[in-house]
């Protein structure tokens, strides 16, 4: 597995090197950083890398502030029963087909679909135009299919904890506030951390999201047009050493942060 990946990922970055001769249209085998100047000295995809950032970011967040409290109800508080009732209704999303999801998701926010349906009939109708094919739409899509990533990494986390330690906090005077802030938080730090290695990464890469529910370019649409549409297989894999290098900044920074131990 690793002569596998490790060797895919030298020849993508070899490739990177080479270049599409406009003339005839053909790759040409030799050192070259053209690609790289062209990525640097065109702003489009600058903002191309920068709009992927901050949605990757967004969903990350969005993910966490939803899937704690779920995350800390199943560890917590549910019974047996309920706790194998809300890990069906996490996991079972997962058994359906990606494409599914997603055209379901595009069907539910697109201007005419069931979402400003519900929206017109309750009088919020201006709210309808901010989905349909937009980045808020691709936005709410990604938190929905990386959800169960952020979740079951917190869970795992959190059942971790002992209730000794919540005992004692509480016999020191502490509310429930405090214990949140002071002993959940900091000891779930590295399970959230974990958590968000999935929805930031898988975000980052993804290509047929942003495809279906938005019309702005991304990383992953960038690189899939540079291959399958203008056949510049070159600057594609240089393009796409710029998510592989972001992860593995974001992957050493979670590893300090005890991430590794949580998942």
């Amino acid at each position: 597995m690793a002569v596998v990946y490790f060797g895919a990922l030298a020849l993508l970055l070899v490739s990177a090197f080479w270049y599409l001769d406009p003339a005839t249209n053909t790759i040409v085998r030799s050192l070259s950083f053209k690609n790289f100047a062209d990525l640097i000295g065109q702003p489009v995809f600058r903002t191309i890398v920068l709009r992927t950032l901050v949605v990757a970011v967004a969903v990350t967040i969005v993910d966490g502030i939803i899937a704690f409290p779920i995350a800390y109800y199943m560890a917590r508080v549910a019974g047996p029963r309920v706790r194998a009732a809300l890990f069906m209704a996490v996991l079972l999303p997962l058994w359906a087909s990606y494409l599914v999801r997603v055209y379901a998701w595009s069907v539910i926010l697109s201007e005419n679909g069931f979402l400003s349906s519900v929206l017109n009939l309750i009088g919020l109708g201006g709210l309808s135009s901010v989905f349909g094919v937009s980045d808020v739409s691709m936005t709410v899509v990604f938190c929905y299919l990386w959800l169960p990533y952020m979740i079951l990494p917190l869970y795992a986390g959190l059942e971790r904890i002992p209730q000794s330690f919540f005992d004692a906090s509480a016999d020191l005077g502490a509310g429930a506030a405090t214990t949140f802030r002071r002993v959940v938080l900091p000891l779930a730090l590295p399970a959230l951390v974990a958590g968000s290695i999935f929805t930031f990464s898988l975000t980052l890469g993804d290509y047929i999201t942003p495809q279906l529910t938005s019309n702005s370019r991304f990383i992953g649409t960038s690189i899939a047009e540079s291959v399958g549409v203008a056949g510049n297989v070159p600057f594609a894999a240089a393009l796409s050493l710029v998510p592989i290098a972001i992860i593995a900044v974001y992957v050493l920074v979670a590893r300090r942060l005890g991430a590794f131990e949580a998942l």
